[in-house]
């Protein structure tokens, strides 16, 4: 595929003026054959339609908005994708994908890519860092799904309540009797990892129950899987000698890891140990013993999002009111508790 310019870049590549592009592309005003020439050639070397050009440089629309996500293989990112892309593509809009694979300069590259292309809108779904809207050229609106932007201006957050769902699911595994609750996170310090650890522990300060260091995994790899590395990282606890009898793990293929590695050491589930995921993933319905877990609602979350960039979008002057939505989560209990 062709890499797409900007209309600064078809200039540069011309060697003539942005004006100069835009006289040509609408056929309008004063230049010589040979400059119209050289133009089209560029537009036409990468693949550019010669009437969308010009349709957007006269309204400044590309009827297109940019999408960033840092892992299309994930189940709630790529159910978000598909949600979000169907909505605008019912409006006309088309959206381009944009894959980090949680690499904060392949971010940057695409953000500059996608400011180039004169797209009207992006969603940026979560990442490790905050969004830096700061280094796009112009005031593009944004809506941010589980991250902050860098400048909290007219951009709206849409996610889950991960607090709430963090405490959901601490507060279901005491009500169920467990004392001594292991938090299994993977170490990203994403926004919502961090908001799901705040509400375990503020599930266990309402309980009264004291909050451990040492009940409080923090696991990390480059190389490992999600569920590889919780398997590593219940063994080493087992090892340990470490002793708890609940286990809240902030994703469900943590969850799913942890389970596999008690079954292995003779740990019954839920009997002896019962544990809660977060995600309601497909491998937490399917998996035996099936995970409790706590549920996103993707749909609503998608409908949001999508519907806040449209109107942000369409109504350049709308000033939000709420840049901070959260949405409910729901406790799905299973097996495993």
């Amino acid at each position: 595929m062709k890499k797409q310019l900007s209309i600064k870049d078809i200039a540069k590549l011309s060697n003539v003026s942005t004006a100069t592009v835009s006289r040509v592309l609408n056929d309008n005003g004063r230049f010589s054959e040979e400059t119209r020439k050289k133009v089209l050639d560029v537009v036409k070397e990468f693949g550019y339609s010669t009437n969308s050009v010009a349709k957007t440089l006269r309204e400044q629309k590309s009827h297109t908005i940019g999408m960033i996500v840092p892992d299309i293989s994930n189940e709630f990112f790529s159910s978000l994708i598909t949600q979000i892309e169907s909505y605008f593509f019912d409006k006309g809009i088309s959206t381009i994908i944009c894959n980090t694979n949680k690499d904060a300069e392949k971010e940057k590259a695409y953000l500059k890519s996608l400011d180039s292309k004169l797209v009207d809108g992006l969603i940026c779904i979560s990442g490790q860092e905050a969004i830096d809207e700061t280094q796009l050229s112009r005031d593009i609106p944004i809506v941010c799904i589980d991250r902050k932007p860098k400048v909290a201006s007219n951009i709206a957050i849409v996610g889950s309540d991960h607090s709430e769902g963090g405490y959901k699911a601490t507060q279901f595994l005491i009500e169920k009797g467990c004392k001594r609750i292991l938090l299994l996170t993977k170490d990203n310090n994403t926004t919502s990892s961090n908001d799901r650890i705040a509400g375990y522990k503020k599930a266990l300060k309402d309980a009264n129950l004291k909050l451990e260091s040492e009940l409080i995994i923090h696991a990390s790899s480059s190389s490992l899987s999600k569920f590889e590395i919780a398997q590593k990282s219940i063994e080493e606890v087992l090892n340990r000698g470490l002793v708890f009898d609940g286990v809240f793990a902030t994703n469900d293929w943590l969850a799913y890891g942890a389970i596999q590695t008690l079954k292995k050491n003779h740990i019954s589930i839920p009997d002896e140990v019962k544990v809660v995921g977060f995600d309601d993933d497909s491998i937490s319905k399917y998996t035996s013993p099936s995970i409790t877990t706590i549920h996103q609602e993707t749909n609503e979350i998608a409908e949001k999002a999508a519907d806040i960039l449209y109107q942000l979008m369409t109504r350049p002057d709308m000033t939000l009111n709420n840049h901070d939505i959260k949405v409910s989560t729901r406790l799905i209990k299973r097996e495993t508790t």
